[in-house]
């Protein structure tokens, strides 16, 4: 372990240095451009060996899995598992969040207000053993060595000015590919931004209108064009502070020890052991939500339809291990999930509105694919 740490302290500090060419962001126009860290500028020769990357299962230890396992493009580069599992077959506490839009993001994973950048974020599915993902630690050469071979050679020079792979360059290239996966082709977007009128239905309209609403009190956890509050770029570099407890669960015996959130996974009170932040996790993008059930950290809600019932019911209310847990009761659930009512014709608007968000161009998009699939094709 103490040499996993060391070597990705030499990873962090490692440089590289070639001068990279403009980079041209592909968005909507009068959208801000999102904040890039300064030593990783963005160039589409690094995206694209990040993509090839991404989807190589060279990256991990034993070879059987890539970034591309639990991050699917058919479905918003998440994946329809409850929890994700790892390449030994560890289960993990939590599913993959949907990589939609991430260069916006001020904070990475469901609940880690520390880490802010992709490049930071990325060594945990590498090198990380509890749980295991990729599996790299103390197996760098031979990963290093399988990243030789055709076409790497020229794509790590096209993209780094040196064929030889380093792991700093193998985080840099997949940073670059994951801040590219830009999603503002929704029916959504083409009424919002591109003043489409027809884009949108009567019924997505009825749903938009108590999206936005103060009795619903969705927008204020996942407002503004991301539509999450874990968003920052160039012209708002504040941070909104975007992690919640949403009323999922509590055990309010005070005689049992895991009296509270679910001891397994606490959320952000793990990393600031603050009993306030307990239960309380990043509120993601609603981009494409349609496309990455199940939903909550955990995957507990397998459809949209129940995550809009447990918001209207301000809570789960649930058995775990033979003992009630009303998440409606936790202290620091958030003030915003208070419950509401709705009428059947209402609830099937909001998901109507949740689907126009969906942009199947983003899944379907050449440039995001598996670039190994092709070559096997030609």
């Amino acid at each position: 372990m103490r040499y996993a740490l060391a070597l990705l302290l030499t990873v962090l500090l490692s440089s590289c240095s070639k001068p990279e060419p403009a980079y041209q962001w592909a968005l909507p126009e009068g959208f801000p451009q999102p904040v890039v860290p300064a030593d990783n500028p963005m160039s589409a020769a690094k995206a694209e060996l990040g993509r090839y990357l991404f989807y190589d299962t060279a990256l991990s230890a034993n070879q059987q899995q890539s970034c591309a396992s639990c991050h699917q493009q058919a479905h918003a580069f998440a994946e329809p598992r409850t929890v994700s599992v790892g390449s030994t077959g560890q289960l993990h506490r939590r599913n993959a969040l949907a990589l939609v839009n991430v260069a916006y993001n001020n904070s990475l994973t469901w609940a880690h207000d520390g880490l802010q950048h992709i490049e930071a974020q990325l060594l945990i599915p590498l090198f990380g053993d509890t749980p295991t993902e990729l599996g790299a630690a103390g197996h760098e050469q031979q990963i290093l060595a399988r990243l030789t071979r055709q076409p790497y050679p020229g794509l790590f020079n096209a993209a780094f000015g040196d064929s030889k792979p380093e792991f700093r360059q193998v985080v840099d290239a997949l940073s670059s590919f994951t801040r590219q996966l830009l999603s503002f082709n929704s029916r959504f977007d083409r009424y919002a931004y591109q003043q489409d009128d027809n884009a949108l239905n009567e019924q997505e309209l009825l749903g938009l209108n108590l999206f936005f609403s103060e009795r619903l009190e969705c927008h204020h956890c996942h407002g503004g064009f991301n539509f999450t509050q874990a968003t920052s770029h160039e012209r708002q570099p504040l941070d909104r502070r975007p992690f919640h407890n949403t009323g999922l669960y509590y055990t309010s015996r005070p005689d049992l020890a895991d009296s509270g959130y679910l001891q397994h996974d606490r959320g952000l009170a793990e990393v600031t052991l603050n009993p306030a932040d307990d239960g309380r996790f990043r509120a993601p993008t609603l981009r494409n939500i349609a496309l990455t059930a199940p939903y909550m950290h955990d995957g507990s809600l397998a459809t949209l339809a129940q995550v809009v019932d447990f918001y209207a019911a301000g809570g789960l209310v649930t058995e775990i291990n033979g003992q009630l847990s009303d998440g409606r009761l936790h202290p620091a659930k958030s003030g915003f999930v208070r419950g509401f009512a709705l009428t059947d014709e209402e609830k099937q608007a909001l998901l109507a509105f949740l689907h126009s968000l969906s942009d199947e161009q983003f899944i379907t998009n050449p440039a995001f694919a598996n670039p190994w699939s092709s070559k096997l094709n030609d």
